[in-house]
């Protein structure tokens, strides 16, 4: 998730149990060797587990270049977007316009896998839109093309967020293909995440919007799924923990000038799921300075705890 999923978070859900934790979202028009700085998307120093990177683009050549230097960095997987719906990245035709483009799905596809000598995946939606559900001919086709692994969001790109996610159609790709596929969407619980897999006959679930706030959520599915056990939310304490955890790492990660800012969005999320924290967060999002920024969280916890 662009903006989400840097190096602090994708190491916090891979703490809690997620297995594979994917870059943001970097545009190959971008340049990945230009885009690959300290405190950066692609700055790999940090990052725990395996490093996959997530591509976005419209040009075959273009893409191919992006997965090669995305290797050449360290990446050990290179995953296509071809599910984001936001309207920046689809008027460049890529994201999930290119659903609307099977041919040249196929030639990025087959640019990228013949680029890369490590694994390539595709994150994608059902179709374009609900007249044109075409999810199981695009899975076919990266499947034959040579995608190691699939996950799709049960939303077409006109749906964007809205109604209910398509678990059917997710089923009807599983049945269509025999690599894994990861159904993906509005799973926000353990037992959702359970039941969407007994639903779709998927081999996994990719957990997004539903781990802003609580990371912990991807412990809670993996035990429910494996053990039948319901883990209860994490302590207070624990939360404490947890919280000032991960802003000390986004404060060493980005530095003083850009860490109390991202600090703030998921400051703003851990709220969520905390008693009484309408003030503190009015207080932390208005602050610029790391050291004030953890002095009002342990105030915080000092309250609740007492």
């Amino acid at each position: 998730m662009a903006g989400i999923t840097d190096a602090p978070f994708r190491n916090l859900c891979l703490q809690f149990g997620a297995s594979l934790a994917t870059t943001e979202m970097t545009l190959a028009s971008h340049g990945i060797e230009r885009t690959a700085r300290p405190g950066s998307r692609l700055d790999f120093q940090h990052t725990h587990g395996l490093r996959a990177v997530q591509i976005a683009g419209s040009e075959p050549a273009q893409m191919a270049t992006a997965a090669r230097e995305a290797i050449d960095l360290g990446a050990q997987i290179i995953d296509i977007n071809m599910g984001c719906p936001a309207k920046k990245v689809c008027q460049k035709q890529a994201g999930s316009a290119l659903l609307k483009d099977e041919k040249l799905v196929a030639q990025i596809l087959t640019a990228v896998i013949d680029a890369a000598p490590v694994p390539v995946t595709l994150k994608m939606r059902t179709g374009w839109d609900p007249a044109h559900r075409n999810g199981v001919r695009i899975a076919q086709l990266a499947e034959s093309i040579g995608v190691a692994a699939l996950a799709v969001h049960g939303r077409t790109r006109a749906c964007r967020y809205n109604g209910h996610a398509e678990y059917e159609t997710i089923r009807e790709i599983k049945s269509a293909v025999s690599i894994p596929v990861f159904a993906n969407g509005d799973i926000t619980s353990p037992e959702n995440a359970a039941n969407v897999i007994d639903m779709t006959g998927a081999d996994g679930v990719m957990i997004g919007r539903a781990a802003q706030g609580r990371p912990w959520i991807f412990s809670q599915i993996n035990n429910f799924i494996l053990q039948k056990d319901l883990l209860p939310m994490p302590s207070i304490d624990s939360r404490r923990d947890i919280i000032c955890s991960h802003l000390d790492a986004i404060y060493n990660f980005y530095g003083e000038k850009t860490g109390p800012r991202v600090a703030k969005k998921h400051l703003s999320w851990y709220c969520e799921y905390l008693p009484e924290a309408e003030d503190f967060r009015f207080r932390f999002v208005r602050t610029n300075n790391s050291s004030q920024q953890m002095q009002l969280t342990n105030n915080f916890f000092l309250r609740c705890l007492n």
